[in-house]
C-alpha cells in the first residue's frame, strides 16, 4: 500500500472519497497480512476487527487504526499471540499509530460494560478479515447491552460530550477550530450514531451526513496539506486546506466548516433534548401506573402560551386548530411565544412551519414586526429559538439579506462569534437596555443590523446602512422610523470611536457627532446600542473606561442638541498637584513623577472597578520627552489610554519665565501591579540623558514575543482625519498593537519638529488606532502639504 495508490484512487472518487479509499487499501493490506499470520500460527475461530473511525471507514491519511483481534479461546494463548504479532509488528514497521487489543467476545463484552469509549468504540465495528460470523456475533451482543444498559450510559455519553464542550469550545464560532473534539464536531457527530443506536431517540438526518462529510473532508485535507495527525484547523494551514479543497479562500472555508459544525450542533440540542425527555418518561411511568393503579397514563398537557401556540411536554408546538398555510404570522408568533416562555420550539413544529407556512407580505403586517420585537426582547432565550428557526431556513426566508451574514467568521479574535450570531447577541444585550430608551423597538432591530453591511464590499456601516434601510422598511416600519434605523446602522461605531480616540475638549468633536445623530432620540438609541455590540463583542471590546469615556461624549453632544454651544477650551490652569510639581521640577531641574488611582466606578455586578491610574509628570521643557515618556511606560509594562502634554511658564528666582511641560496620562498595568514613581522617574531620567537605550530595550521584548507561524499582520496605515479639529492638525495611525508603539510614533514626531497637544489610545485585540493631535511651533494647525507628509514620514518610521 503506498501514499500514491492512496491518492490516486481518491481523486478519482472526489474529496469525500479520501477516507473510504484509504480504508479500503487498509483493508485489503491487513487482510493478508492477518491471514498469512492465522495459517503460520494455525489459530481459527479469530477476526481482524475495524472498531471506531477505522470501522466507520473514516480512515483520514494520518488516522490511528483501532484494531481489535477477536478469537474465540480455543486456540492456545502462544498462538494467539504469535498471531497477534505477526499483524501488529509490520504496522509499526510502516510508522502508523495503532490501538489495538486482544479479547475474546466475552472479555470484549466485559471492557465494554466498564469502559464508555471502549462501548462506543465496539457500536461501529466492522470485521476486516477472518471469521465473519464471530464479528457479527459480538456486534449483535454490544448492541443489545447498549440498548439494555441506555438510561445510564446516554447520561454518562450527554456529560462526556459536555465536558468536551467545556474545554473545546464550540466549533461554530472558533478561528482555529478542532475540527474532531469541539462541540459541533466529528465527535458530536459520533455521539449522534450511538444515540441512534440505542433506538431511545433518533437525531434529526437531515443535513446531517452532509454536514459530516465536510468536516470529513476539511480533515483529510489538514492532513494532506500538513502531513500531520492534527485536527486543529490553525490559522496559517488554512488557505491550503481551502485550496486542496477547492475552494475560494480561508473564509470560504471556515464559512462550509462553520455551517456543517451548526447542522451537528443543531442536531446534538435537539436530540439529547429528546433522551432526556424520553428517560424521564421511562423513570416516571412506573410511578404513575402505581398512583393510576395500572391504568392509562393521562394525555399530556397542553397550556395555551400564543393564538393557534401552546406548550405540551416542555415544548413549543402548534394548537391542533393552528392553520400556518393561511396565518403568515404564525412563524413570528410561535417563536416569541417560546422565548418569552424560556421554552425551546418542537422540531417536528419548525420542520412544518418551513414547508407549509405562508410567506408574509411585504411590507409586513404590524403584528409580525411587534412579534418580532417581541423575540428580539426575550433576552437570553431569544438564542435557541433564533437556531431553531436559521436552522429550517425560516430565517433567511424572513429576512433574504441574512443570508450575507449567515455563519459569516470574523477574523478579529476580539469577535467572539461568528457575524450572525453577533447581531443576535447584540439583540439580546440590548433587551436589557431597553428601559433606557424611549422606542425600544428601535433599539433592537436596530441591534439586529448594525452589522448586516458585513461581508459586502467596502466600508460594512456605510453598506450596512442602505441594506437596513431596505430591511427595515420590509419590516413595517414608517418612512421616519425606517430613517433612524438607519442612521443608527450608519453611525453604530461613532460613539466608541470618537470617544477613544478624539480629543473630547475639542467643540469640533463634538459638532461632528451632533451633526452626524441629528437628535437627542437618535442619540439616546445610539448610545445603547454602542454598548450592546460592545458588550456582545467580547469581553475585551467593553470596560468601565470605555464606557465613561463614551457616557462623557454623550453627555456634550446633548447639550449641544438641546441648543447649548460647546465653549471654547480656555487655556486650562494648572491643578493644585500639577502645579506643585512644576515647581519642584524647576527647583531641582529634574522630572518630578506622580501616580494616583483614579476615582473607581460601579461595574456590573455592583462592586468597584478601577478605571485606570493618573500619572503625572512635570519637566523642564525639552525634545524627546514624549517618546522617552512613552517608552519607559512600555518597559514598565503600562498601557497608555491617553496623554495629554501641557506647557507653562513660571517664574524663576531671578524674575525670568520658564518653561515646563506638564504630561497627564491614564495608564494601567498589563498585568500585576504598578512599578513605584521612584523607579518610572529613575529610568525616565537615563532615558532622557541616553544612557537608556529604549529601542535596544524594546526591541529585545518584541523579540521575545512569541509570533504565530504564517499570520502576518497588515502594514500600518496613518492618515489625516480632515476637518478633525480647528486647533490642531488630527493624525491617525492603525498598526498592530506592540510594546512601545506609542513610543515609535513619538520619535517620529520628535524628529518631525511638531508639537504634540494630546495623544488618545485605543487598542482592540491586536490592533491598536493612536490618535494624536499636534501643532506646529506656534501652536497652529498643520498645512495640508506638512499634515500629509508627516503621515508618511511617521508611516515609514513604523513600518
Amino acid at each position: 500500500m503506498t501514499s500514491t495508490e492512496v491518492t490516486t484512487e481518491s481523486e478519482e472518487s472526489g474529496p469525500s472519497g479520501y477516507a473510504a479509499a484509504l480504508a479500503t487499501l487498509t483493508d485489503e493490506w491487513l487482510t493478508g497480512l492477518f491471514n498469512a499470520a492465522a495459517e503460520h500460527a494455525g489459530v481459527r475461530g479469530a477476526a481482524l476487527v475495524a472498531v471506531g473511525g477505522y470501522g466507520r471507514g473514516e480512515l483520514s491519511p494520518r488516522s490511528d487504526l483501532d484494531l481489535v483481534l477477536l478469537h474465540d479461546g480455543s486456540a492456545d494463548a502462544g498462538a494467539v499471540a504469535a498471531l497477534a504479532d505477526r499483524v501488529w509488528y509490520p504496522v509499526w514497521d510502516l510508522g502508523l499509530a495503532l490501538d489495538h487489543s486482544v479479547r475474546t467476545p466475552a472479555e470484549a463484552r466485559k471492557t465494554a460494560g466498564e469502559d464508555l469509549k471502549v462501548q462506543l468504540g465496539l457500536l461501529d465495528a466492522r470485521p476486516v478479515a477472518g471469521d465473519l460470523g464471530l464479528v457479527a456475533s459480538l456486534r449483535t451482543a454490544i448492541l443489545a447491552d447498549w440498548r439494555n444498559q441506555a438510561p445510564k450510559r446516554l447520561p454518562a455519553l450527554d456529560e462526556l460530550c459536555r465536558e468536551r464542550a467545556e474545554r473545546q469550545g464550540e466549533l461554530q464560532f472558533l478561528l482555529e477550530p478542532d475540527l474532531k473534539e469541539a462541540r459541533g464536531g466529528l465527535r458530536d457527530a459520533t455521539a449522534l450514531r450511538a444515540v441512534a443506536a440505542s433506538w431511545v431517540a433518533d437525531a434529526p438526518r437531515e443535513g446531517l451526513a452532509e454536514a459530516r462529510r465536510v468536516l470529513l473532508d476539511a480533515r483529510d485535507a489538514l492532513h494532506l496539506t500538513t502531513g500531520r495527525a492534527t485536527d486543529r484547523l490553525a490559522l496559517q494551514e488554512q488557505d491550503q486546506v481551502a485550496a486542496a479543497l477547492g475552494l475560494l479562500d480561508a473564509d470560504a472555508l471556515l464559512r462550509q466548516v462553520y455551517e456543517a459544525a451548526r447542522t451537528v450542533s443543531y442536531a446534538t440540542d435537539v436530540t439529547w433534548r429528546e433522551v432526556n425527555r424520553v428517560l424521564r418518561a421511562r423513570s416516571a411511568r412506573p410511578r404513575l401506573r402505581a398512583m393510576l393503579g395500572g391504568g392509562r397514563a393521562p394525555a399530556t398537557d397542553r397550556t395555551p402560551l400564543a393564538d393557534g401556540v401552546v406548550e405540551a411536554d416542555g415544548e413549543v408546538v402548534l394548537a391542533r386548530t393552528a392553520r400556518p398555510e393561511r396565518d403568515p404570522v404564525l412563524v413570528l408568533r410561535a417563536a416569541a411565544a417560546a422565548a418569552q416562555s424560556e421554552l425551546p420550539l418542537s422540531r417536528h413544529v419548525v420542520r412544518h412551519l418551513a414547508t407549509a407556512a405562508k410567506p408574509l407580505p411585504v411590507p409586513w403586517p404590524a403584528e409580525a414586526r411587534e412579534e418580532l420585537v417581541t423575540l428580539l426582547g426575550a433576552g437570553e432565550a431569544t438564542v435557541p429559538v433564533w437556531e431553531a428557526l436559521e436552522a429550517e431556513g425560516l430565517i433567511t426566508r424572513l429576512l433574504p439579506d441574512w443570508e450575507r451574514v449567515h455563519c459569516r467568521p470574523q477574523r478579529n479574535p476580539v469577535h467572539t462569534w461568528t457575524v450572525d450570531r453577533h447581531l443576535v447577541e447584540a439583540a439580546v444585550r440590548a433587551s436589557s437596555l431597553t428601559r433606557r430608551v424611549g422606542r425600544p423597538d428601535l433599539l433592537l432591530v436596530a441591534a439586529l443590523l448594525h452589522d448586516i453591511g458585513k461581508g459586502w464590499p467596502g466600508d460594512h456601516s456605510v453598506a450596512g446602512e442602505v441594506i437596513a434601510r431596505d430591511m427595515a422598511a420590509r419590516i413595517g416600519f414608517d418612512q421616519h422610523d425606517v430613517g433612524v434605523i438607519a442612521t443608527l446602522v450608519r453611525h453604530h461605531l461613532l460613539l466608541i470611536e470618537t470617544a477613544t480616540r478624539r480629543d473630547l475638549d475639542d467643540p469640533a468633536t463634538v459638532r461632528s457627532v451632533a451633526t452626524a445623530v441629528g437628535s437627542a432620540a437618535t442619540l439616546e438609541l445610539l448610545h445603547a446600542l454602542t454598548e450592546a455590540d460592545a458588550l456582545a463583542t467580547g469581553p475585551a471590546a467593553w470596560s468601565t473606561w470605555r464606557a465613561s469615556l463614551v457616557s462623557d461624549l454623550v453627555k456634550r453632544v446633548a447639550a449641544v442638541l438641546a441648543g447649548e454651544a460647546p465653549e471654547e477650551p480656555a487655556p486650562e490652569a494648572p491643578s493644585a498637584e500639577q502645579e506643585r510639581l512644576a515647581v519642584e521640577a524647576l527647583r531641582t531641574g529634574e522630572p518630578v513623577l506622580a501616580l494616583h488611582t483614579q476615582a473607581e466606578a460601579p461595574h456590573e455586578d455592583g462592586g468597584p472597578e478601577p478605571v485606570g491610574v493618573e500619572l503625572l509628570i512635570a519637566l523642564p521643557d525639552r525634545p524627546g520627552v514624549l517618546p522617552a515618556a512613552a517608552g519607559v511606560l512600555a518597559l514598565h509594562r503600562l498601557t497608555v489610554r491617553a496623554a495629554d502634554l501641557r506647557a507653562v511658564e513660571l517664574p524663576t528666582e531671578l524674575g525670568e519665565r520658564a518653561d515646563l511641560l506638564l504630561l497627564s496620562w491614564r495608564v494601567a498595568a498589563e498585568y500585576g501591579s504598578l512599578p513605584q514613581a521612584a523607579r518610572l522617574r529613575a529610568d525616565l531620567v537615563r532615558a532622557l540623558d541616553g544612557s537608556l537605550d529604549i529601542p535596544a530595550r524594546l526591541a529585545e521584548r518584541e523579540a521575545a514575543y512569541p509570533r504565530r507561524r504564517g499570520v502576518k499582520a497588515p502594514p500600518p496605515r496613518v492618515t489625516v482625519a480632515a476637518g478633525g479639529s480647528q486647533l490642531a492638525t488630527v493624525i491617525e495611525v492603525r498598526a498592530q498593537d506592540a510594546p512601545g508603539l506609542l513610543h515609535r510614533i513619538g520619535r517620529a514626531l520628535e524628529q518631525s519638529a511638531v508639537r504634540v497637544r494630546s495623544a488618545h489610545v485605543s487598542t482592540l485585540g491586536a490592533n491598536a488606532v493612536d490618535t494624536v493631535y499636534v501643532t506646529d511651533a506656534e501652536g497652529e494647525p498643520l498645512s495640508a502639504e506638512r499634515a500629509a507628509e508627516l503621515a508618511r514620514e511617521i508611516e515609514k518610521a513604523l513600518g
